[in-house]
């Protein structure tokens, strides 16, 4: 087979891929102090992008930096302020404690700062919109320059997005220079999937299929043993239930719809407001995006109030599968909850 296997969502690709790093690694390598084992030039095709999330227990995947790194990407921020909050080690990975760089594939992509005083973003969609059959609907990000500097601690992963619109559907084809698969791969697939199915409502298309290439799939030594618990997990657990599957973004979505986001973010991210469940309902927002300004609240619950449990009707408003990793991310929080409902 010359193309790559497909998977309904992400989490069949995750599982395949850890499999493979782990059980048939092809080289053993150490690069930058961090031993691990590795496989080159793999790659995976998800036929419904939208299936996003993975539901396994024993990977704890967080729902609330899922989207907050997505909504970062959109906004074309490079900001730490925002996003070390939902996930404190990546200020690691900044030279100057304030902004991000090879990572922040968001600032690449949508920011205006440029010559031509449009996004990268804004270019390719105007070029398919004139040119629906077009190859060159492509969005680097991975630049030479970010090698000049060895001690450089941020080099983008992503090497670039290409977008393709096909028989009414944009499809995405993603390019990864090397992928972390316990801890990095996630957390790409989703932002860059949320990406495609954006791009793809400002072209007026159904959303295609995403695939993924890496040059290098490793898995670090450090994350073995939560990776073993994984591979286990996934092969005697039940099925995941339909009812977790993931509803579309709505078709009015654009870069208003991600700028309000952000003003809530940012007002539950500094502790300025709290919002109720009657609060979130009112919100000039659709259900699909009302349902991360819950998680939003959750989160701030979670790290400004110290609760013993979250608000169990704001966990009530979730869907299923949003719950569901809720649940098993933050289990002492949310077991509380559940119980004090009842």
């Amino acid at each position: 087979m010359l193309t790559p296997p497909v998977f309904d969502g992400a989490e069949g690709a995750y599982v395949a891929l850890l499999r493979l790093a782990t059980e048939q690694p092809e080289h053993r390598i150490d690069a930058r102090g961090n031993a691990a084992r590795e496989v080159l030039g793999v790659g995976f095709r998800l036929s419904d992008p939208r299936q996003r999330l993975p539901y396994l227990a024993e990977r704890k995947a967080n729902p609330v930096f899922q989207f907050a790194e997505a909504l970062w990407y959109l906004a074309g921020r490079r900001d730490l302020e925002m996003i070390s909050y939902y996930a404190p080690s990546m200020r690691a990975s900044s030279a100057d404690g304030v902004y991000l760089d090879g990572s922040a594939y968001g600032y690449t992509l949508f920011s205006q700062a440029n010559d031509a005083g449009r996004s990268q973003f804004d270019q390719v969609i105007d070029l398919l919109l004139n040119e629906p059959d077009s190859k060159r609907g492509y969005l680097p990000v991975f630049s030479a320059k970010e090698l000049m500097d060895r001690g450089n601690p941020d080099v983008a992963c992503l090497a670039g997005l290409h977008l393709l619109p096909r028989g009414g559907e944009l499809h995405m084809v993603c390019n990864m220079r090397a992928n972390d698969l316990d801890c990095g791969l996630l957390s790409d697939v989703f932002s860059f999937t949320m990406i495609q199915e954006y791009a793809a409502i400002q072209l007026g298309l159904r959303l295609g299929t995403y695939t993924h290439t890496i040059g290098s799939a490793h898995v670090n030594d450090a994350n073995a043993e939560r990776v073993k618990r994984v591979l286990a997990e996934a092969d005697f657990r039940p099925a995941v239930p339909s009812a977790f599957a993931f509803p579309a973004m709505p078709q009015n979505t654009g870069s208003a719809t991600i700028a309000r986001l952000l003003e809530h973010e940012e007002a539950l991210r500094t502790n300025e407001l709290r919002y109720s469940t009657e609060h979130i309902a009112g919100l000039d927002l659709p259900p699909y995006w009302q349902q991360v300004v819950v998680l939003f609240e959750l989160y701030r619950q979670i790290q400004h109030d110290r609760r013993a449990a979250a608000d169990p009707r704001l966990l009530s408003l979730l869907h299923p599968g949003l719950r569901w990793l809720m649940e098993h991310k933050w289990p002492a929080c949310t077991a509380a909850a559940i119980k004090g409902a009842r």
